[in-house]
């Protein structure tokens, strides 16, 4: 059974030691120096962990002979800065992705020298430290440890002005560029080292939060997270306010009131989600993308690890403007577009099925009937300027919107959710390519203009998505496929167009469910409760919650899920998403 809908956690049978305070983790690695006769410990960082607290805590509490940070390995950070100008550009969103390493930025002579004086060090017999981003590239290291950060966490310290990118030297830079410089160049760069070296890590330490930490023996964590993959479970949901948010979240989870709403709740992001593995009563919380690094198959299924690889390909969030504004007038990249702008394989295709809605709120989707495109970039074009306001009346096709309605939005089709409505977007997972068209004449919270695309979203304007077009194609496209007494399976999209298959049960009794080959994600938009339970008796019958994400292995074949609790001879509905 989960715990809680927002700090889900997973139970891990297998025995583990998690070790609880910087005292222990200290006294820990001093016993394993002896035991192992260890000369060098280097502590790997994911980028933006907090270094100086490591220092502090763990590092001088040993009492080395020498400590290094990584960053005396590298180049000077305006040479590197010089090298991923073509990934960074001067967008402010937008950059390429990077294929770099971290070898790339190594300084030989640099590295030399301090090669130099760890081996002066081991001479002597006593310890060295190396510590932080790109600390596991030294050789001759005895024990080896990583540091782990989700992304949700990295996110908000660039916000905080606290901390900057990894070499970088821009605290307090605008968050919007910091998050880019990570997404598009030190989150690969890091994923991408994290994966090569795994097969050396001896310690996993989690400071998410930096009071408690946790440390963990990296076969343990590994066997901990082998085990996820034989059940059902729920990422760790990261919530967000934004200047359109609203008031719904804040209510139906009981969070973040300290907040002036929230607009957005990542839910089954596994990029940007993390994973809460519970340990005997003690958690460690780990980005969920480490799952797809050491798991991705087991996770996906053959068929779609062949086709993604290490990437979760299905995304699952909600968008809040119940008492807010409306979303941003946009589009999303075509695929040859993202693949040859942003060096991404595939782009943000996604539906919208309606949580909630009232007021008479409205889906904007697609353009008005005989609507040039020149036209309607001109208008826009002019609105930027901020002289004048977008007629979006005139090019725009809106639609009211009803609870459980289900719309389809291929890329290269103008969109936006208005006010009044709680949306599960269900979407392929590349999250950062939206072009913003218009977005009602606002300013962000942080008193800037939000910033607008139009040079990037008008190549990629499928002007014949016109209201005839969108009625036909978009808009409710649910075929009952099979039935029974008491369950009801619509398929309800996505667009032909796009990989992502999704279904909606309708029950007031036990239905059974096949994988169809892929990773399924599943949320229960209707009813309070429902227990997810294997038919096989392959995992532990699994609770869920009204608007709880969750996520079904491929290594599960077959499950049922039936009314539980509260639910209990009521109708329910799920919705469920696979690939193709």
């Amino acid at each position: 059974m989960k715990s809680s809908i927002v700090r889900p956690e997973i139970r891990i049978q297998n025995q583990a030691t998690v070790i609880t305070s910087y005292e222990e983790i200290v006294q820990t690695l001093l016993e394993q120096k002896n035991k192992n006769h260890a000369l060098t410990i280097a502590i790997e960082c994911y980028p933006v962990s907090n270094e100086t607290l490591l220092l502090e805590k763990i590092i001088c509490p040993l009492k080395p002979a020498m400590i290094i940070n990584a960053a005396e390995l590298f180049i000077e950070s305006s040479e590197l800065n010089k090298k991923i100008q073509d990934n960074l550009t001067d967008d402010r969103i937008f950059g390429l992705m990077s294929h770099h390493i971290f070898e790339d930025f190594v300084d030989e002579a640099k590295f030399k020298i301090v090669t130099d004086k760890l081996n002066e060090v081991r001479a002597t017999q006593e310890l060295s430290v190396i510590y932080g981003v790109g600390a596991s590239l030294v050789d001759n290291v005895d024990i080896l440890i990583y540091v782990d950060l989700a992304r949700w966490e990295i996110q908000k310290r660039y916000r905080s002005g606290e901390y900057s990118n990894w070499f970088g030297n821009n605290a307090g830079e605008d968050a919007l560029r910091m998050i880019k410089r990570g997404y598009f160049f030190e989150w690969p760069i890091a994923d991408r080292h994290k994966k090569k070296i795994a097969g050396k890590i001896d310690y996993l330490i989690d400071i998410h939060d930096e009071k408690q930490p946790k440390m963990i023996a990296y076969k343990d964590y590994l066997n901990g997270l082998k085990e996820v993959v034989s059940q059902p479970f729920s990422l760790v949901p990261f919530f967000d306010p934004g200047i359109w948010g609203g008031t719904w979240m804040q209510k139906t989870f009981d969070i973040g009131h300290e907040e002036k709403n929230l607009a957005w709740s990542f839910n089954g992001v596994p990029e940007e989600n993390s994973l809460l593995l519970n340990f005997s009563g003690t958690c460690i919380e780990i980005p969920a993308n480490n799952l797809i690094f050491n798991f991705g198959e087991e996770l996906l299924g053959n068929r779609a690890f062949g086709r993604f690889g290490h990437e979760f390909p299905i995304r699952f969030n909600f968008l809040d403007t119940m008492d807010g504004q409306n979303l941003s007038l946009q589009v999303h990249p075509k695929v040859d577009y993202a693949q040859e702008k942003f060096g991404v394989p595939y782009t943000q295709d996604e539906s919208y099925y309606v949580l909630e809605a009232k007021n008479d709120a409205v889906v904007y989707l697609g353009v008005n009937e005989g609507i040039e495109k020149e036209e309607l970039i001109n208008a826009l074009k002019e609105a930027e300027t901020g002289q004048v306001s977008f007629d979006d009346e005139k090019y725009i096709y809106r639609h009211v919107m009803k609870k459980h309605d289900h719309y389809s939005i291929p890329s290269g089709t103008i969109h936006s959710s208005g006010k009044d409505s709680v949306i599960l977007e269900i979407s392929a997972t590349p999250n950062r390519f939206t072009f913003k068209l218009w977005d009602w004449d606002r300013v962000d919270f942080d008193g800037l203009p939000r910033p607008v695309n139009i040079d990037h979203g008008e190549p990629n304007i499928d002007i014949y998505k016109d209201e005839k077009w969108v009625e036909k194609e978009l808009i409710n496209p649910f075929i009952v496929i099979a039935q029974g007494e008491g369950w009801l399976e619509e398929k309800t999209g996505l667009h032909e167009t796009e990989f992502i298959e999704t279904r909606r049960h309708t029950f007031n009794q036990k239905v059974h469910h096949e994988n169809h080959g892929s990773v399924n994600v599943l949320n229960l938009v209707e009813g309070e409760e429902a227990l997810v339970t294997s038919p096989k008796d392959e995992f532990a019958p699994y609770r869920i919650q009204y608007a709880q994400t969750f996520i079904i292995p491929a290594t599960i074949e077959v499950y049922d899920i039936e009314p539980y609790g509260a639910s209990l001879g009521k109708t329910i509905k799920t919705m469920k998403a696979f690939v193709r």
